[in-house]
């Protein structure tokens, strides 16, 4: 077996091994990633010196919209090659596997669109990052509190209502977002979770006890933490308050300081560091340059990332996951936690729970990620052993 010492793995919190723990990691004849094992304190080990680097998974993207001109409530099967393509587009800039997330829309083009990313997801290979099952962001809404989704496509919660989208569908999806003050939700949130399928709660004016019923309800996430939501207050802590008290709730986070302050974005992670999951929230400009694009009937703008309608309300981005990491390790100061938050913890939502270690335990190193510099430069690359000397 040879080896790979000096290395640090992401973690969340402070562990029994300390954030500043060097592991060595061994590998097999063929580069797969057989062992892993800290390091002591007094001593050194030999191999490849890493210099400190960290070595994660690859991302995982729970919330994004579409790429490269595609918006995935919209697909046909025409789209597929360009679908592909935008899968290949992933896989280099570091995700691994992604849930494509529906925004509200009609029921056809709804189940038609899942019915071309159940096909996509037949075709996968290495070189492309994985389709996960859907996150259906709507239709069961707060109107109020709606953003960008358009109105008219929202509906009331009801057994009916979830059917009549998703039935026949139901292995395909993995993740839906509703409002769960509304009237009618708790039977959906149930037959959600019978399902398997993660509950999250998102475009919601939840109150902090109806954030704690839906908690108890089986609702583990919040989506996009701070938007589409009340804010924390003193006197209305609402469901933001409450999911960090509660402790084992997602949040996810869009880290582009857009759509949340960095000083806020550094606060949720440091009140709840196992908690706070990145997602890019990425929209079908994505991998395009700025300027204006189309999303269903509307205009959308992009100007440095950020997309916005035409009246000013801000729908999502064109940043890519890991450039989030980049950014809340700037913030933050702390690179294992928002390497993290990208690659690990998305994993805990969807129901792996292991540690960095028995993750990366059995991949093959080439698709792994090593994450180089600080926190004021951190940089990420595909991992790889270095050329034999000649």
């Amino acid at each position: 077996m040879r080896w790979l010492t000096n290395v640090r793995l992401p973690q969340a919190k402070s562990c029994s091994h300390g954030a500043q723990q060097r592991w060595r990691v061994g590998l097999d004849r063929s580069n797969q990633i057989e062992a892993i094992e800290p390091i002591p304190p007094v001593g050194a080990a030999a191999g490849i010196d890493w210099q400190g680097d960290w070595l994660s998974p690859g991302g995982v993207d729970l919330q994004i919209n579409g790429g490269l001109g595609l918006a995935f409530p919209e697909l046909s099967s025409g789209d597929l090659p360009r679908l592909l393509e935008l899968l290949e587009l992933l896989w280099r800039d570091g995700v691994e596997a992604i849930c494509p997330t529906l925004v509200t829309c009609a029921v056809a083009p709804l189940r038609q669109s899942l019915a071309v990313l159940a096909e996509a997801r037949e075709r996968h290979q290495a070189g492309r990052a994985q389709l996960l099952g859907a996150h259906l962001e709507g239709p069961f809404l707060e109107p109020s509190r709606r953003g960008a989704h358009p109105k008219e496509h929202l509906c009331a919660p009801s057994l009916a209502a979830l059917v009549e989208r998703i039935g026949g569908f139901e292995a395909d999806i993995d993740l839906v977002t509703l409002a769960p003050e509304l009237p009618g939700s708790e039977a959906v949130i149930a037959a959600l979770r019978e399902k398997g399928i993660v509950v999250s709660l998102g475009h919601s004016g939840a109150t902090e006890s109806q954030a704690n019923a839906a908690f108890a309800a089986g609702v583990g996430m919040l989506t996009h933490t701070f938007n589409a939501m009340p804010d924390l207050h003193r006197r209305e802590p609402g469901a933001i308050a409450a999911a960090v008290l509660q402790g084992d709730v997602a949040m996810g986070l869009i880290a582009d300081g857009v759509h949340v302050a960095p000083s806020m974005a550094v606060l949720l992670q440091k009140l709840a560091p196992e908690q706070v999951v990145l997602v890019s929230d990425a929209l079908a400009p994505y991998g395009l340059s700025d300027g204006e694009h189309r999303w269903d009937e509307r205009t959308l703008l992009v100007a440095n990332g950020t997309c916005r309608l035409a009246d000013g309300t801000l729908a999502g981005v064109t940043l890519p996951l890991l450039e989030g990491v980049r950014r809340l390790a700037l913030w933050s100061g702390r690179p294992e936690r928002a390497i993290a938050a990208a690659t690990l913890l998305p994993r805990h939502v969807l129901g792996d729970r292991r540690s960095a270690a028995e993750m990366l335990v059995g991949m093959p190193l080439r698709e792994t990620l090593r994450w180089s510099g600080n926190s004021q430069a951190l940089r990420w690359q595909r991992a790889a052993l270095p050329d034999p000397t000649p």
